[in-house]
């Protein structure tokens, strides 16, 4: 039999135990989708507290953001898993790993919804104000649909952070790809399939985002160099046409 850490033989064990990986495959999307949807409630919320011109809401915003963002994802999962349990509240693992991947990643795109908030002139607030919104119908109608398209990609990026962020879940068993690539590795002793697999399922989950956030950037920047030089034909177009309307007037 071949030593090779990579021979076929042993790429065949892996094959016959593809329902394993399948399995975690499946719940490392799972987890991934739920987790990404509390992530973008939470930052679209502690966005737009970010960007609100309350202290309060602000003050609130910025303890979530560096409280969270300044510990280890590992320890807020180890509290969770260890620590809530001294507490009287017991959380399955799942559940462990939606909510801490997704509190964790909240907090990263509450800072990129905040940037894209403050990308959009001030005067455009003050405008709809002008038109008797209040600042949430503002935000909503106004300022968010415009904060849509710049956030995009890097909103993106951190989905795909997020998506390699669940293999802490291994950590706690959790059930997810790492998990069972780990766990079926020691078993069978095949380490290097397992990992080489697991990387690669990684890829197909994370690659295409990744492509798509990169392609959709180099379109916004084509699209804004067209749009900074369309106004100046038009501009040369409207002063040319002045001196034929003021004879049009004083006619």
């Amino acid at each position: 039999m071949n030593s090779s850490p990579f021979s076929l033989d042993k790429w065949g064990r892996l094959f016959v135990s593809w329902q394993t990986f399948a399995e975690g495959f499946l719940t490392t999307l799972v987890i991934a989708v739920l987790a990404l949807a509390l992530a973008l409630l939470l930052g679209i919320v502690f966005g737009m507290f970010s960007s609100s011109h309350l202290r309060g809401l602000k003050g609130v915003s910025r303890v979530y953001v560096e409280f969270i963002q300044n510990i280890p994802l590992v320890i807020q999962i180890f509290f969770l898993y260890n620590g809530l349990p001294l507490v009287g509240i017991m959380l399955d693992k799942f559940t462990i790993g939606v909510l801490g991947i997704g509190v964790y990643t909240g907090a990263y795109i509450s800072e990129v919804v905040r940037a894209g908030i403050q990308s959009i002139p001030v005067g455009q607030m003050e405008a709809a104000k002008s038109q008797g919104f209040t600042h949430v119908q503002a935000m909503r109608y106004i300022i968010l649909p415009q904060t849509v398209k710049i956030v995009l990609p890097p909103l993106t990026n951190q989905a795909v952070n997020l998506i390699k962020n669940t293999s802490v879940l291994a950590m706690i068993a959790g059930g997810d790809l790492m998990y069972r690539a780990d766990s079926w590795a020691s078993s069978q002793l095949l380490y290097g399939p397992a990992y080489v697999t697991t990387g690669l399922l990684y890829f197909v989950l994370c690659f295409p985002l990744a492509t798509w956030a990169r392609n959709y950037e180099q379109r916004l920047k084509s699209h804004d160099v067209q749009s900074a030089v369309l106004p100046q034909k038009s501009k040369k177009v409207f002063w040319g046409s002045l001196p034929e309307l003021s004879k049009k007037g004083a006619a």
